[in-house]
């Protein structure tokens, strides 16, 4: 496989690969489409280049998948992150890191980084001038 990847075939196979795919993919949309949408909602059936346009319509709309678990994002954002975090001093690193522990990590919990249990008991300790 690395060969035909690596020769000239790859111009000629790799286009028929995509042509083929969508086709698969416009298939499976027109028939999840004509299933479920026509006996739920009472829409029209569509046909095969409908259902390609639609599903073209819909990767430029909502994207085409870039993010994942292996991808963060842009190469341009990571380093600009990177550099930014390394001109931090310490003081303001801690902070950060407490800051995106508490935005990120403790879903679901009373507890944030910082305050202790008598700042979320709910009563108010602040003192008021009249």
């Amino acid at each position: 496989m690395k060969k035909i990847i690596k020769s000239s075939a790859r111009f000629i196979l790799i286009p028929i690969l995509a042509t083929g795919f969508l086709f698969l993919i416009s298939f499976v949309v027109m028939h999840l489409w004509n299933y479920t949408l026509t006996a739920v909602l009472g829409v029209k059936v569509i046909n095969l280049w409908q259902s390609m346009a639609l599903f073209v319509l819909c990767k430029l709309l909502f994207g085409f998948g870039g993010g994942g678990p292996r991808r963060n994002g842009p190469p341009w954002r990571n380093a600009a992150m990177r550099k930014k975090f390394e001109q931090m001093d310490e003081a303001e690193k801690a902070l950060f890191k407490a800051r995106m522990r508490e935005r990120w990590c403790q879903w679901g919990s009373d507890q944030k980084v910082g305050f202790t249990d008598s700042d979320t008991d709910g009563t108010n300790n602040d003192k008021e001038t009249n």
